[in-house]
């Protein structure tokens, strides 16, 4: 892997799992709305390899993004993978006929889901599986704890390392580590969308990542052109602000921005880098919905 240091460095969530604090996500590696194949699969295979010669050792990713389609991707790109690569998945939904995503949380499905990512992913076992639990940007409050129990027996039966969670509450986060331990939390968070700020102190201080999706969704026309003026007057882009901002915002969490281009990565890689001074924290933060 190259030497490049990473905006952000690592972060450690575990003892046997240390992870680039900048990742990639590879939901855009499936073709239009993240359904059935991409347009071009080289140009796919090329994304991924540049971001492990860029030093990226957290892939988000999960089967039923095409489906299948982008874990088989992954598989040819980067297969066998590196010792430092964590490839991280997620469980509890389908894709229907229609291209969409209806929940599927009866054990046999957590364990088909499983089995799923494990061939297609070419693995004996995977690094982390988080539990999706809510809907496309909010959590659907109740008990996680019988699917969770799910993941926590296959993670007894060696076929799961860590297990995480993703669209949760603060109270389906405590339910779950009542059950096993968890390393990381994905949930729909940004500049603009701070419902979870007490919950990200919170996991910091328990060392477990966070990791935000939609850097730039939910964002209101004002709360965008505010965006957009802090990022011209710095001579950057409104993702290099964000992915700067949420770097910056605490030091667990991780990003996975998504891009099915080359030079697209490597511009999230080097924007990311930027160093927000403190007027345009203050000018950002105040945008908040």
């Amino acid at each position: 892997m190259a030497s490049t240091t990473l905006p952000g460095g690592t972060f450690t969530p575990a003892e046997d799992l240390t992870v680039t604090r900048m990742g990639y996500g590879a939901m855009q590696l499936a073709g239009p709305h993240v359904f059935g194949p991409p347009a071009d699969r080289d140009a796919a295979v090329a994304v991924l390899r540049e971001a492990v010669q860029l030093g990226i050792t957290h892939i988000d990713t999960s089967d039923f993004y095409g489906p299948h389609v982008t874990n088989q991707i992954i598989k040819e790109a980067l297969h066998p993978y590196p010792d430092e690569l964590h490839i991280v998945t997620k469980v509890g939904s389908l894709r229907d006929a229609d291209g969409g995503w209806p929940q599927a949380l009866a054990p046999e499905q957590l364990r088909q889901a499983v089995y799923d990512n494990l061939s297609n992913l070419g693995l004996d076992a995977l690094d982390v599986v988080n539990l999706r639990v809510g809907g496309f940007d909010s959590p659907t409050p109740g008990s996680i704890a019988e699917p969770f129990t799910v993941l926590a027996q296959l993670q007894q039966e060696g076929l799961v390392t860590h297990l995480g969670l993703s669209t949760v509450t603060a109270e389906q986060i405590a339910e779950a580590q009542s059950i096993a331990p968890i390393v990381c939390v994905q949930n729909f968070y940004n500049l603009a969308h701070r419902v979870d700020d007490d919950l990200i102190d919170s996991l910091a201080a328990q060392g477990i990542a966070y990791v935000p999706y939609f850097p730039l969704g939910g964002f209101s026309p004002l709360q965008s052109d505010e965006l957009t003026a802090v990022a011209t007057r710095l001579d950057a882009t409104p993702m290099a602000v964000a992915l700067a901002w949420l770097l910056q915002r605490s030091p667990n969490i991780l990003l996975i921005p998504g891009t099915s281009s080359v030079a697209h990565l490597r511009d999230n890689v080097t924007g990311a880098a930027l160093a927000l001074p403190e007027d345009a924290l203050i000018e950002l933060n105040s945008i908040a919905s």
